[in-house]
């Protein structure tokens, strides 16, 4: 039986405890990359002139359809990458700045190929993956898209923005 690799919650997780759940029997494993998100208490209208205050932040995401599409991209991190096991861990709810988000963890015998396929899969996770969120600010609370259009992000991977 192969171990769960994506995980959406409300609850928050423990970095310690889910790298050595992924490292777990596997003596192969010579490397663990991680990456975790944090809430920032800004967005990006901060950096172009608009309010960037943000006091919470509400994240959706439609059930099935979501573990789907980062199952597909941890198997295409599998194909890419000479690496052993992928977690991904993405919080929904309400969160806080501060408050931990994502958990992008990946094993391999050496450290280039866990950095590239984390780096990979958070790519993914942040141009492509199916989440929406609601900023709450001092102007008032707003849904928004959560992906952010990265071309080059993309490209990098050879993943073309129309076939994403």
């Amino acid at each position: 039986m192969t171990a769960a690799r994506v995980f959406i919650q409300t609850e928050d997780f423990n970095l310690a405890n889910e790298i050595a759940a992924l490292r777990e029997g596997d003596a192969r494993v010579g490397a663990v990359c991680s990456f975790v998100g944090t809430v920032r208490d800004r967005n990006s209208g901060s950096m172009h002139g608009g309010t960037g205050d943000i006091s919470a932040m509400e994240l959706e995401h439609y059930p099935g359809m979501t573990e789907q599409a980062i199952e597909g991209m941890i198997d295409e991190a599998l194909r890419r990458f000479d690496i052993y096991a992928a977690r991904v861990i993405h919080r929904v709810g309400l969160l806080r700045p501060m408050d931990q988000i994502v958990l992008v963890a990946v094993t391999s015998a050496h450290r280039g190929q866990s950095f590239q396929a984390c780096e990979f899969l958070m790519d993914y996770l942040k141009t492509q993956a199916p989440f929406w969120k609601k900023e709450t600010t001092p102007l008032g609370a707003r849904w928004v898209d959560a992906r952010v259009s990265d071309d080059e992000a993309l490209a990098r991977w050879g993943i073309s923005a129309r076939n994403a």
